[in-house]
C-alpha cells in the first residue's frame, strides 16, 4: 500500500486519502496549537505561499501526544489556525505519531532517516517529513529544523527540479 491509498480524515472528520496529491512534493508535519515551536506555522504558511502553484503542499496532522498540546476540537484547531497564521494548506485529523496507536500515515514516515541517519519515534511536535511525488519519503527533519531552513529549502528545490527534469 502506498502512502497514497492509507485512509486518513480530514479535520472535519471527512473520509479520504492523500491520493489527490499525488505528483505533488508534500512536507507532511505533527502540529500542536499549545508548543513553544508553535510559532513554526508562520514558516509552515510561508513555504505554502512560496510554492504555490509549484506542485507543493505542506500537510498539517494535529497531535496532542506530546504534554498534551493540541487538546482542541477540530473547530478550535481551525480557527486557531486560521485567526493565529492565516493558514491555507490542508489540516487532517488530530492523529498519535507514536505508540500502538500511531496512525498508518506514520507508521510508513517513522521509517526514514534524518540527517543524523536515526529513525525511530517522533521525537516531539513540528517534525517534518518531506514526500517525493511519487510518494517516497525522501527526508525527514527533526522538530527544531525551521521550516525555512536552508536545508528543507534545498530538499524542496532539488525534489521538485528532480521531478520536473523526469516529466
Amino acid at each position: 500500500m502506498s502512502l497514497y491509498d492509507i485512509p486518513v480524515a480530514t479535520l472535519s472528520g471527512d473520509p479520504t486519502t492523500l491520493a489527490g496529491h499525488s505528483g505533488k512534493v508534500l512536507l507532511i508535519v505533527n502540529v500542536a496549537s499549545q508548543c513553544g515551536l508553535t510559532p513554526q506555522y508562520r514558516g509552515l504558511e510561508r513555504l505554502q505561499k512560496r510554492y504555490e502553484g509549484k506542485k507543493f503542499t505542506v500537510l498539517g496532522f494535529p497531535c496532542n501526544q506530546f504534554k498534551e498540546q493540541e487538546p482542541g476540537t477540530p473547530e478550535e484547531i481551525l480557527e486557531f489556525c486560521s485567526i493565529n497564521y492565516g493558514i491555507t494548506f490542508p489540516l487532517y485529523e488530530k492523529v498519535d505519531v507514536n505508540g500502538d496507536a500511531r496512525h498508518p500515515i506514520y507508521v510508513e514516515l517513522v521509517s526514514a532517516l534524518d540527517s543524523d541517519g536515526k529513525s525511530g519515534d517522533v521525537l516531539w511536535n513540528f517534525e517534518k517529513f518531506l514526500i517525493s511525488p511519487a510518494g517516497e519519503v525522501s527526508g525527514r527533519f527533526r522538530p527544531r529544523v525551521d521550516p525555512e531552513s536552508d536545508e528543507i529549502i534545498a530538499a524542496i528545490d532539488n525534489l521538485s527540479a528532480s521531478f520536473e527534469t523526469q516529466g
